[in-house]
């Protein structure tokens, strides 16, 4: 059965050490996004790995942590503008509603926008239901 999630949420990435961070659903975007502060590309040892930051120093949630991943790819990506960028996409968990989601996420530059983090089609499709006068309903859900 379907969850039903409201337009903003709470959501945890346990392999970031970020918990209940607040994420806006975005019907309108296939792929999750995050904003990344930081992001090199390196080649060690004949395997290229991504380094990066998620969030910004004036989040309450930033961490200045250094995130490290081999499990990425390059994806293009139409932003907001209708612009076509080329941006990093990596893989993580997520919590939300107690489940534990394997979720792709984009790292770009949100720092103009009002979310750092948006939550797209690929993640929602077959899970919930978006309840868009509702917010934080998953917090609701455990009382």
């Amino acid at each position: 059965m379907k969850k039903t999630i409201g337009r903003r949420e709470r959501i945890t990435f346990p392999e970031w050490d970020l918990k209940n961070v607040i994420a806006k659903i975005d019907t309108g975007a296939f792929t999750s996004s995050i904003h990344c502060t930081y992001c090199e590309e390196k080649e060690e040892e004949g395997k290229s790995t991504l380094y990066f930051k998620v969030l910004d120093p004036s989040h309450k949630k930033f961490k200045d942590k250094l995130l490290q991943t081999q499990n990425f790819t390059q994806k293009k990506v139409r932003n907001s503008f209708g612009q076509e960028e080329l941006r990093y996409k990596v893989t993580t968990k997520v919590l939300m509603f107690g489940e534990e989601i394997e979720a792709e996420f984009t790292l770009t530059d949100r720092s103009k926008m009002k979310n750092p983090i948006l939550l797209g089609r690929k993640l929602l499709r077959e899970r919930f239901l978006v309840d868009v006068q509702g917010i934080y309903l998953s917090k609701k859900s455990k009382k």
